[in-house]
């Protein structure tokens, strides 16, 4: 006879957690397919430019982009997408996909959003997960289609930004495995290093008003701008 020490209702309060948080680590997997891997962000050109050269520089530049990109931009819109979308709010929806599409400051970085929102869409869609159609705001974002996804999956708003950000971290020392070169170990180190603050940028994000939101990011901005007519490169920004 099996033994429960749950009672009903907490057993499937258990069950809804339990499943969002699967959905949330389908969702953060690098095996999920929508070609995340084939973009840097610029990072490549940091590291051709000569701007990023070991581990510790690395660290710096990820740390930055954290602090005065994901805090202010992504991490932000992904709480409010969420918010729009539990709501239905198609209106809200497409201004903040407006919004973000109008930060992108060059056209690799506009081109890895657009593009990934597109590949979202068509996984979801071969999902049966799609939202009602009049509330897709035109040219959907990854971000804003990340977040219907959480939604979808009763994730917890701080979780989907905790996940998204973590996701983001993985990414970039990937391509650092890859470009830099970093070794495995540097990777862990970094990662052991930046855990507490992606939880800080988490905070500040949803703390942050909305005339406090935009990235302040000129030197990824100039990289990614540079990486467009780079001679050798493996990622598409």
């Amino acid at each position: 006879m099996a033994i429960t020490t749950n009672t009903p209702t907490e057993a499937v309060a258990a069950n809804t957690g339990d499943l969002a948080l699967l959905g949330l680590m389908q969702l953060v997997s690098p095996a999920l397919p929508i070609g995340a891997f084939a973009w840097s962000q610029g990072l490549e050109s940091a590291f051709e430019l000569g701007w990023v050269k070991n581990e510790a520089e690395l660290a710096d530049w990820v740390e930055g982009v954290l602090e005065d990109g994901l805090s202010r931009c992504e991490l932000p819109l992904l709480a409010r997408f969420q918010k729009a979308w539990a709501t239905e709010d198609a209106a809200a929806l497409r201004e903040w996909n407006h919004w973000l599409q109008a930060t992108r400051e060059t056209a690799e970085l506009s081109d890895e959003d657009t593009r990934l929102g597109a590949a979202l869409v068509t996984l979801l869609r071969n999902l049966d997960l799609l939202p009602a159609e009049h509330l897709i705001p035109d040219d959907p974002g990854y971000i804003t289609m990340f977040a219907w996804a959480a939604h979808k999956r009763l994730v917890p708003i701080r979780q989907t930004l905790l996940g998204f950000a973590w996701a983001w971290l993985e990414n970039q020392l990937a391509v650092a495995c890859k470009a830099l070169p970093l070794g495995h170990t540097a990777a862990q180190r970094t990662i052991e290093r930046l855990r507490p603050q992606l939880v800080g940028a988490v905070d500040t994000a949803l703390a942050r008003k909305d005339d406090e939101l935009g990235p302040i990011l000129p030197g990824l901005a100039l990289g990614s701008a540079l990486h467009e007519t780079q001679y050798s490169r493996l990622f598409r920004s």
